[in-house]
C-alpha cells in the first residue's frame, strides 16, 4: 500500500485505481477465471422494485445508513470488478489500492416465513413475468418488502468479510458490493430468490397462456420461451 502525508493511506485517483484493477482482471481471465463486473450507467443505482426495495431495506436499518454512503461512489464509479450471486453467499471483487475479495454470506429464508408470504400472496401473483418485473398489487409488494417478515435479507442474517485492512465491519467496498447487488437485480430479479434459497415459482397463482389454437387447445407459455420472448433470464 502507498502511504501520503502523515502516515496516512496516499489517496488513489479513481482512473488510476480502475486501471490497476482491470490490469489485474485481464491476469484472472487469462487464467480462466469469469469475472461479472457492475458497470452502472448515470447516477441511479437501481432502477427497479426490486434493484430500488433492496438498496431502500438495507438502508433503512440505522447502522447501515450510517456506512453504505461510503461505498456508494465506488459502486457508482465501476469499482466493483466482478459479483457473483449464489444461494446464500455473495462473492466480489472491489478496486481499492489494491484488488480486495469481498464475501457476504446471506442466511436462507427460513421456511416457515418462505410458507407466511405465500399464504399471503395466494392467488394473487399472477406469472413469473409479472412477479419478476415487480408489476404486483400494492398488497403483495407490502408482504414482499416489509422490512421484518419480507424477502430482503435483515442486519443479522448477513455475515460481512473483506480482505481489506479497514476495521470497520462494513468497509467501503463492502458497502459497494450491496450496492451492486441492487443494480444486479435490475438486470437478474431472480437473483434475489436464488440468494435466499426460494423457488419464486411457489408464488405464482397461474401460467401465462398462448392464445388458444385452432384445435382449441390453450398451451402454455414455458419459461424459456419467456426469457426469448422478453429478453429476461429465468435460470
Amino acid at each position: 500500500m502507498a502511504w501520503g502525508y502523515g502516515g496516512f493511506p496516499r489517496y488513489v485517483p479513481v482512473a488510476e485505481r480502475r486501471a490497476k484493477a482491470h490490469r489485474q482482471m485481464e491476469k484472472l481471465r487469462k487464467k480462466g477465471q469469469t469475472l461479472e463486473p457492475v458497470e452502472i450507467d448515470g447516477r441511479a443505482i437501481a432502477q427497479s422494485f426490486w434493484g430500488k426495495g433492496w438498496c431502500r431495506h438495507l438502508e433503512s436499518f440505522s447502522d447501515y445508513s450510517n456506512r453504505l454512503p461510503r461505498g456508494r461512489s465506488y459502486a457508482r464509479n465501476g469499482s466493483v470488478c466482478h459479483l457473483a450471486v449464489t444461494p446464500g453467499l455473495l462473492e466480489a471483487m472491489v478496486a481499492g489500492s489494491r484488488l480486495y475479495t469481498v464475501k457476504i454470506e446471506i442466511a436462507p429464508l427460513s421456511e416457515e416465513l418462505w410458507e407466511r408470504i405465500q399464504s399471503r400472496c395466494a392467488g394473487q401473483v399472477g406469472s413469473m413475468l409479472e412477479l419478476l418485473q415487480g408489476k404486483l398489487s400494492d398488497q403483495v409488494m407490502a408482504v414482499v418488502t416489509d422490512r421484518d417478515h419480507g424477502l430482503f435479507p435483515k442486519p443479522g442474517e448477513i455475515k460481512l468479510n473483506c480482505s481489506c485492512p479497514d476495521w470497520a465491519t462494513m468497509c467501503k467496498h463492502v458497502a459497494a458490493v450491496l450496492y451492486g447487488v441492487g443494480h444486479r437485480l435490475d438486470q437478474r430479479p431472480e437473483l434475489l430468490f436464488t440468494l435466499r434459497g426460494v423457488d419464486p415459482q411457489e408464488l405464482i397463482a397461474a401460467e401465462i397462456a398462448l392464445p388458444a389454437q385452432a384445435d382449441g387447445d390453450v398451451q402454455t407459455l414455458a419459461d424459456a420461451q419467456l426469457s426469448d420472448v422478453f429478453g429476461i433470464d429465468l435460470d
